[in-house]
């Protein structure tokens, strides 16, 4: 692996931690859910694991702090960084990292907490520019998840761009973007990473893990010992991102594990669904219109 960190650099494929370690970097999988939120995987047991590979662990949660405070409270040796994964109303899912738990606490109570949708996990009534707004109060990393995912949804900054759901100038509000995102195919990544350098963002990787047997497949990997310094790194672009996307078995599991999760809010998902992407709808009709009137 290339020491040489002036320059972000991404490296696709399974990480190799022993070597990793052996250059004095610390390896973070940035992106990983847990039974605070939509996944059925323990604190404990995702610290245990982290802790036995000898990686660190940003918890992320949807909408969530409960999980990070638990891990706090365990006192585990793990380098752990306070993190939240919030679900946008316009779309986009926002991963922030925060330097502080106590700062991400905050920042939850003061601005999250009682915006949270009638499923919890699927969505909040914050768009994107108020959840940029209110950032700027806290000493934090505002990263895009998943930039060009998910699937048929619009779970992606750039995603929503391209779509022109968004305007592209809220790029500019964004520290960064997920590069590596294990529930990504290998050419929305690569899209991702071209974006990145070309408008000099900084860059993470995860695996958007919900599964035990997820974490540690893709890391976020720079010279550091505290939260502190490796958010500093990251936000200076003194980082490397290596790992590798979920195979299409992968996939099925976790969304085969995940599905309970979400059962007792099965109504209030497809309503919130319904609202989400009937506005998206009307902007499709609206743009098909333009066009066909321009053709005529």
């Amino acid at each position: 692996m290339n020491t040489d960190l002036r320059f972000p650099q991404v490296i696709f494929g399974e990480p190799d931690i022993p070597e990793i370690r052996r250059h004095g970097l610390a390896g973070v999988d940035m992106h990983f859910h847990t039974n605070h939120s939509d996944s059925p995987t323990r604190i404990r047991d995702a610290l245990a694991l982290a802790q036995k590979k000898g990686i660190g662990l940003a918890v992320t949660d949807h909408n969530a702090v409960s999980g990070v405070i638990e891990a706090e409270r365990r006192d585990s040796a793990t380098l752990l960084i306070p993190g939240i994964e919030i679900s946008a109303w316009d779309g986009p899912h926002i991963l922030l990292y925060f330097f502080s738990s106590a700062d991400l606490t905050e920042c939850y109570d003061k601005h999250i907490a009682d915006k949270k949708s009638s499923s919890p996990y699927l969505a909040t009534s914050l768009t994107t520019p108020e959840i940029a707004t209110f950032r700027e109060d806290f000493p934090c990393l505002m990263v895009a998840a998943h930039p060009f995912g998910y699937l048929l949804f619009n779970k992606g900054l750039g995603k929503c761009i391209e779509r022109e759901y968004l305007p592209s100038r809220m790029y500019n509000a964004f520290d960064g973007l997920e590069v590596i995102s294990g529930g990504m195919s290998r050419i929305l990544n690569e899209k991702a990473v071209n974006v990145a350098d070309k408008r000099g963002m900084c860059i993470t990787g995860g695996t958007d893990g919900h599964l035990l047997s997820d974490l540690g497949h893709v890391l976020t990997c720079t010279h550091a010992e505290t939260t502190e310094e490796f958010l500093e790194a990251v936000l200076r672009r003194k980082n490397c991102i290596t790992g590798r996307e979920k195979t299409p078995l992968e996939k099925c599991i976790m969304g085969s594990r995940m599905l309970p999760q979400y059962l007792p809010y099965t109504w209030p998902s497809l309503q919130v669904h319904y609202r989400q992407n009937l506005p998206r709808f009307r902007h499709f009709l609206m743009k098909n219109q333009m066009k066909s009137g321009k053709r005529r």
